[in-house]
């Protein structure tokens, strides 16, 4: 049997579990990503003595491509590609487009736009030069995600996370603990806010996607293009879903409660069914089409998002669909809690025992699910500290700190709960109405009798010290949880340190010592101002790379790849051993993110220090250093 003491302490270790999980995981389910650029062929900056046949991009993780995914610019801003982008080789993390023959000399600009696994675009561009660089380039314009369609889909993502949330634990809450009016008005707005959510995602995909203005949301062609792919087609197939759903919460509030009243006392049809256990058949049958669907619902996102790409789908997938219904149990099953708790009806203490036990499931689900997700991408524990994704992560551990607090004293008032006891005190008598009463007077005194009911319930519910102070911990840890939300959201527009890793290293060799390769020397240095969009990498060509005059060529990106147009950047060598420098490289503004300076004067050969400083703002500015061997 299990006693008092140990079910305070499974609760507790509950609570202390779904805290570790919500440290280590970026939000329920969203295994928020974004594909980041890790290699072009030809290498960007780079020189090549002949045209290539095809331009191509490798990408940390599967991308979707579109008609003008890859455009190439010749100098004068003329598209020198042919064809339709694809994937190499079938490779999703690929793109490739094939050129013209017979292109001229000169520098090309390489514009990209992706869809990443997490359904984020993602854009960018690059330039590279065949036989000499040319005296000008053109500025190739980068599609961004328009600012107020951004913001409407990132409301209308985490609109349709919450509304299944509600859903499936108003629904588990009504199933296993008590169904009452107050958790069908929890399960039945969860699933209207999941489908209007889902259907303005929808709606807004091409836009969002093709970097279009909010006037081209009702555009069916952009919506036809949505439909085409795989968030799209998740996305109808879970509007598809939500039709099974609302069958399913007909039967679970509508039959199942009719049966229910016949059954039992008058009572239980005001205050609510008996729990489902009590009839086994319904229970069994309900348990595995609600679990069906809920799991249907989940793999909408799981098959769309990150887990379907990059490391081990085939396990991430299940995964991230048995995440996603854990959190949906656990937080919804909190919501349904508070509304009962604010209902004018008694809640009996095994019905609140009976949920701490499904969050304990729950969460036992949760710390499983997060470790592995945590894992394949954060990647490794500097990541936590050394990366924007990390710190805000840190962040959230003080947020779930003061959620552990509130769920402390909410497992000490569900001790104290009474058991349905309602306090005893004078009651009210409610006005009758007599057979010779208008069918006006009637209706008024029908009214009141609701009026003086309610007052009634009010002064019961705030009578009961334990009801109210349960009432009043619940509360404060669904205001905490509605914070978590925000710093995940914020989490979700973060690239993870797993990728970002990657792409720092993909962009270094030989531990930071540049090689001097034939007519080129190439240095990529991360760089980290700590201020506001601080991060990025920058990239110093020098064309020759040897003693004499040089063109050295800087390009600043962003983690996503795309250009960082900062303030201030300065380059100088200094060769230490031998006293000379600094010399300071007398760099020019090209375009966005882009500097050149041209006959820049190296003296000798030997091993150079190369500084690097970047200022972001007015007060944020670092400064990296890397060492470059010049030979004759």
């Amino acid at each position: 049997m299990r006693t008092p003491t140990a079910g305070r302490l499974a609760a507790l270790l509950g609570t202390l579990a779904a805290a570790l999980l919500c440290v280590l995981t970026a939000g329920a389910g969203t295994a928020s990503a974004h594909a980041a650029l890790t290699a072009t062929d030809p290498r960007q900056g780079s020189v090549v003595p002949t045209a290539p046949a095809r331009i191509e991009l490798t990408f940390s993780e599967g991308v979707l491509l579109g008609a003008d995914s890859v455009r190439v610019l010749d100098p004068q801003g003329t598209r020198v590609d042919t064809g339709k982008p694809g994937h190499t080789d079938g490779r999703s993390e690929t793109a490739s487009v094939a050129l013209r023959p017979g292109i001229a000399n000169g520098t090309y600009t390489v514009a990209w736009q992706a869809v990443s696994a997490d359904s984020h675009p993602v854009a960018g561009a690059f330039t590279f030069s065949v036989g000499a660089p040319s005296k000008t380039t053109v500025e190739a314009p980068v599609a961004g995600t328009d600012p107020v369609v951004g913001t409407l889909y990132d409301i209308g993502r985490y609109a349709a996370y919450a509304g299944f949330a509600l859903l499936v634990g108003g629904c588990a809450f009504a199933g296993v603990c008590r169904a009452s009016r107050p958790v069908q008005k929890i399960a039945v707005g969860g699933w209207i806010t999941l489908f209007l959510s889902t259907a303005v995602l929808l709606l807004l995909r091409g836009a969002y996607t093709g970097g279009k203005g909010a006037g081209s949301v009702l555009d069916l062609a952009l919506l036809g293009d949505a439909l085409s792919t795989k968030p799209g087609a998740a996305m109808l197939t879970r509007l598809l879903l939500l039709s099974a759903a609302a069958v399913f919460l007909a039967v679970l509030f509508g039959s199942y409660a009719r049966e229910g009243s016949r059954e039992g006392a008058r009572a239980d049809a005001r205050e609510g069914a008996p729990p489902l256990r009590d009839r086994p058949a319904l229970a069994y049958g309900l348990a595995a089409g609600g679990t069906v669907v809920a799991a249907g619902l989940a793999a909408t996102w799981a098959a769309a998002e990150h887990a379907s790409q990059g490391l081990q789908p085939w396990l991430a997938m299940p995964v991230d669909v048995a995440h996603l219904l854990a959190v949906g149990v656990w937080l919804g099953g909190l919501a349904a809690l508070l509304a009962a708790l604010r209902a004018d009806e008694a809640l009996p203490r095994d019905a609140v025992r009976r949920f701490s036990r499904l969050a304990f499931g729950a969460v036992c689900v949760l710390v499983v699910t997060g470790l592995y997700q945590a894992w394949r991408q954060v990647g490794s524990w500097s990541a936590l500290t050394g990366t924007d994704y990390g710190r805000w992560l840190l962040v959230k551990v003080s947020l779930v700190a003061v959620m552990v607090g509130g769920a402390a004293f909410s497992r000490r008032w569900t001790v104290r709960l009474a058991d349905g006891v309602r306090p005893s005190g004078p009651r009210t008598a409610a006005p009758t109405a007599r057979t010779t009463d208008s069918p006006e007077r009637a209706a008024q005194l029908a009214r009141q009798r609701a009026a003086v009911a309610k007052a009634a319930g009010k002064r019961r519910r705030d009578a009961d010290p334990a009801r109210a102070g349960l009432r009043r911990s619940v509360l404060a840890e669904a205001a905490v949880a509605v914070v978590l939300l925000v710093v995940t959201t914020v989490l979700t527009t973060t690239q993870p340190g797993r990728a970002e890793a990657e792409q720092e290293r993909a962009g270094r060799t030989d531990g930071g010592t540049a090689p001097a390769t034939a007519g080129r020397t190439d240095v990529t240095i991360a760089y980290d101002t700590r201020g506001t969009n601080g991060r990025g990498t920058a990239r110093v060509a020098l064309d020759p790379g040897r003693p004499g005059a040089n063109t050295v060529d800087v390009a600043l990106t962003d983690p996503a790849g795309r250009p960082a147009d900062v303030p201030e950047a300065t380059v100088s060598f200094t060769e230490k051993e031998k006293g000379i420098g600094p010399l300071r490289v007398p760099l020019e503004r090209v375009s966005a993110g882009r500097l050149r300076a041209s006959g820049f004067q190296l003296p000798m050969a030997g091993r150079w220090q190369l500084t690097l400083t970047v200022r972001t703002s007015e007060i944020d500015q670092v400064t990296e250093i890397e060492n470059v061997e010049i030979n004759d």
